[in-house]
C-alpha cells in the first residue's frame, strides 16, 4: 500500500509500505477518505509522536472505507460494509488493520468526506460533553472556539439535544456559520463572562482567559478543557472553583486504551448516529484534497478562516 509519510529530512511523502493485515477480532479497510487535525501537524512536527500501538511515520487519526478482510473472530461487520472510525494513528493510508470495536459504520447519508471527517471531532465533543461533564436538556453551555472541527460538533450535538448553547468565535466571517449549525447565541471571545453563567463550559481556544470562564460557571458548573492555543497552564483561584462547587477537567483520546477508545466510539454510534440519519448533524467539509497531496492539505489546514473540516481522498 502506499500511505502519507513522515519523513524527517523531507516533511511530508506519499510512499510504499507493506499491507497490513487484520488479526485476531480486526478488520482490513480500504481507506476512502481521512481527515486532517491538529495532532497531525505536531506529529510532522515532531512535537506529538504517535501512541505506541500506531505506526510513527504514517499520520492520520481518522478514516472512513470499507471493509476488505475479516480476521480470526471478527464478527461485528460483513466485507464491503462501508465504516469509519477514530485510531492513534495510520489513518492517512491506502490500507489499515485495526480491532473492529473502533470501527463504526457509516451513515447511509454520508460522502466519503463527510465520513473521512466526522470520527475524530464528533467523538472528541461528544465524550467531553455527555460522557464528562454530563450535559442535560435545558442546561447551559459554552463552547470555545467553535468554528473548529469539534467545537462545530459540539454546537450541533448539544443543540440536538436540547441544551442553551453559546457559542464563541473569534473570526466575525465565521459566526453566521456558527448560528447556522444550531448556536442560539454567537459572541466574540471577549463576550464569554459577560454572557454567562454557563452550567458546562468546552474549552477549545485557549486558557487566556480562564479565569473569567470559571467564575463565570454556575454552582455545580463542569469545565472540561481539550484545546488550547495559548498555552496550557493558568491559575486557579480554588476558592472559586470550591464556592460553585464545580468540576474541572482536561481530556485526549489519542492515548487512551483501546477499550476506552470503543466506549466512547459505541457512545456515538448509539447516540448520535441516529441524528445523522435524521439530517440534524452534518459535517461541514471546507475542502478535498488527494491523499498523494497531502502536504498541500496540510498547508489548507494552517491557513486561518476556514470552515469545516479538511479531508483527504484516496483514489
Amino acid at each position: 500500500m502506499k500511505a502519507v509519510t513522515i519523513d524527517p529530512a523531507a516533511g511530508l511523502a506519499f510512499r510504499e509500505h507493506p499491507d497490513p493485515q487484520a488479526g485476531h477480532g480486526g478488520v482490513l479497510v480500504r481507506i476512502r477518505a481521512a481527515g486532517v487535525n491538529n495532532a497531525d501537524l505536531g506529529q510532522v512536527a515532531g512535537v506529538y509522536p504517535a501512541p505506541p500501538r500506531a505506526p510513527a511515520d504514517i499520520p492520520g487519526l481518522e478514516f472512513a472505507g470499507e471493509v476488505v478482510a475479516l480476521g480470526p473472530s471478527a464478527t461485528r461487520f460483513s466485507v464491503g460494509d462501508r465504516v469509519m472510525g477514530l485510531v492513534g494513528g495510520g489513518g492517512q493510508a491506502e490500507l489499515i488493520a485495526l480491532d473492529e470495536r473502533e470501527l463504526m459504520r457509516v451513515p447511509a447519508s454520508f460522502s466519503w468526506a463527510e465520513a473521512g471527517g466526522f470520527p475524530e471531532a464528533f467523538i472528541t465533543a461528544h465524550d467531553a460533553l455527555f460522557t464528562q461533564c454530563a450535559l442535560r436538556p435545558g442546561e447551559r453551555v459554552l463552547i470555545t472556539g467553535a468554528a473548529g472541527g469539534v467545537g462545530n460538533a459540539g454546537v450541533q450535538m448539544a443543540a440536538v439535544a436540547g441544551a442553551e448553547v453559546v457559542a464563541s468565535v473569534r473570526d466575525p466571517a465565521r459566526r453566521q456559520q456558527v448560528a447556522a449549525l444550531g448556536a442560539h447565541r454567537v459572541i466574540d471571545p471577549a463576550e464569554a463572562a459577560a454572557n454567562g453563567p454557563y452550567d458546562v463550559v468546552l474549552e477549545l481556544a485557549g486558557l487566556d482567559s480562564f479565569d473569567a470562564r470559571l467564575r463565570s460557571l454556575n454552582v455545580g458548573g463542569r469545565f472540561v478543557l481539550i484545546g488550547s492555543s495559548t498555552g496550557f497552564e493558568a491559575k486557579v483561584d480554588f476558592m472559586q472553583l470550591a464556592a460553585r462547587r464545580a468540576t474541572l477537567r482536561a481530556s485526549g483520546l489519542r492515548t487512551r486504551p483501546l477499550e476506552e477508545k470503543a466506549l466512547a466510539t459505541r457512545a456515538v454510534e448509539r447516540e448520535v448516529l441516529s441524528m445523522v440519519e435524521r439530517g440534524k448533524i452534518a459535517v461541514p467539509v471546507a475542502a478535498t484534497f488527494a491523499l498523494a497531496d497531502a502536504a498541500s492539505a496540510y498547508e489548507a489546514y494552517r491557513t486561518p478562516g476556514k470552515f469545516g473540516k479538511i479531508v483527504l481522498l484516496a483514489d
